[in-house]
């Protein structure tokens, strides 16, 4: 950004601006916050009413940033082993954690047997498919990608809001997924909700004027990945977790938080986004059940 005056001293020219009013500050004039720095007269106007422990977009300080990031690991984990470990493994995991448009079949001895898909009624299945992978190249990678991406957000948005920022990134992904996809398919993988991580980081470092180069390039490496290997990834997840993210991130990070009632603004704006979602995978789901 190009340099201005500091808005309380304008014969310094600056590239740092407040955190909370966009303003302009010089050296003289910053105050360190958990993220960024603050003017004076922010930290002034703020001070009575901000508590302690909250964080810089309304969400409450987590004593321990890396513990949400653990429990999705153990989830995922533990789906993992449901679906690989000898003789647990028999059983129709995959089909009923995976995202499938419309019923799927499961062979066995006997012939096959048909698993409900969200024509049939399996809902769960937009969110389950999040935590399910079946190779270990696929699940490592995406642990990888969660362990360094999971406690910097949780750091910046508190434990509530980066675990509905994951999920509701997820949900995106899975609902495009839903509209996009082949009706045979099956898709599983984190790979929509790590998509959201990414854009959220991605928009949290521009809007604090950080350098966003390195996160562009890990983003489009990922966006060639997705188009160069698209028969075997699911690029409607992908495409759908990313646009998800956003709009999750830009609400928590651009809404005001309030005064008398911190984050009500950013909640009330969530589930409307996660009302629009469930209608979108509705409307979809009773689509391909009158065709089927």
């Amino acid at each position: 950004p190009r340099p201005e005056s500091c808005y309380l001293h304008p014969d310094r020219l600056t590239r740092i601006t407040c955190r909370r009013c966009g303003r302009p500050i010089c050296g003289q004039c910053m105050i360190p916050a958990a993220v960024g720095f603050q003017c004076p007269r922010c930290v002034k106007a703020h001070t009575r009413r901000t508590r302690q422990n909250q964080g810089p977009f309304g969400g409450a300080v987590s004593a321990r940033p890396q513990m949400t990031t653990y429990v999705l690991l153990g989830i995922n984990l533990v789906v993992f082993g449901l679906i690989s470990l000898p003789g647990v493994s028999s059983l129709p995991w995959l089909e009923w954690f995976g995202l499938s448009p419309i019923q799927a079949c499961h062979w066995v001895d006997h012939g096959c047997q048909m698993i409900p898909g969200v024509a049939q009624g399996a809902v769960w299945q937009l969110f389950t498919s999040l935590f399910t992978h079946q190779q270990w190249l696929h699940l490592g990678m995406n642990m990888l990608t969660l362990w360094f991406l999971g406690p910097p957000l949780e750091r910046i948005f508190g434990r509530a809001r980066f675990l509905a920022l994951y999920l509701l990134a997820g949900l995106a992904g899975s609902v495009v997924v839903l509209w996009l996809s082949g009706l045979d398919t099956i898709t599983l993988g984190a790979s929509g909700s790590l998509f959201g991580l990414i854009a959220a980081l991605l928009i949290v470092q521009h809007k604090l004027g950080q350098d966003i180069r390195q996160i562009l390039l890990w983003l489009g490496l990922n966006v060639v990945m997705t188009v160069v290997m698209f028969r075997s990834i699911s690029w409607q997840g992908h495409l759908g977790g990313l646009i998800g993210g956003a709009v999750v991130t830009v609400l928590l990070v651009y809404l005001p938080t309030g005064r008398d009632r911190p984050g009500h603004r950013q909640w009330l704006a969530l589930a409307g986004l996660g009302l629009v979602l469930a209608v979108l995978a509705t409307v979809r789901g009773l689509q391909l059940a009158a065709m089927g």
